[in-house]
């Protein structure tokens, strides 16, 4: 197992640890993090979930936009994404959210992540008044899993913001 390989099991214990509470996380990631250089894009990144998790996302912010700043590997940086959307969305920052967000799909319209990016967007655009783009968002995204009435829910869903 590589060094990196056996420091991401040692974050994911700290994460998988229940009895830990939201200081400890973040000391706990804290030491794991200065296993690496300041400007470590994964260190970064868990510092910043750490401190996200904690509702510290002021702390959280400039962490994971430096993380993508740096460059992280595929997963990460998509959730590393969304997890800043989420984290501005809650700072009230909901308009500088929906534009990573509808970056995000644009790039990545099929990626692993294109729900997770869909659920956030459509809580950021709530938070800005357009409820009804949100719902929609929101009922296409369920539309593959309905057993039946797909094509009207997505009719339907579509009508939503129609002119």
């Amino acid at each position: 197992m590589d060094r990196r390989t056996e420091w991401q099991a040692r974050v994911d214990a700290v994460w998988a640890d229940a009895s830990l509470n939201n200081a400890e996380v973040i000391d706990r990631i804290d030491e794991l993090a200065a296993d690496w250089p300041e400007d470590d894009a994964l260190s970064l990144f868990q510092t910043a979930g750490a401190r996200d998790s904690a509702g510290l996302e002021a702390q959280a912010a400039p962490r994971y936009q430096k993380a993508l700043a740096l460059g992280l590997p595929e997963s990460e940086r998509a959730q590393a994404t969304i997890q800043l959307a989420s984290t501005l969305r809650n700072l009230g920052r909901a308009d500088e959210a929906i534009a990573l967000l509808r970056a995000e799909l644009a790039e990545r319209p099929g990626g692993e992540y294109a729900g997770a990016a869909t659920a956030f967007l459509a809580l950021a655009l709530a938070d800005i008044g357009s409820a009804q783009e949100a719902t929609q968002l929101a009922v296409l995204a369920l539309v593959p899993h309905l057993p039946r009435y797909q094509r009207s829910v997505a009719a339907y869903a579509r009508a939503l913001t129609a002119p």
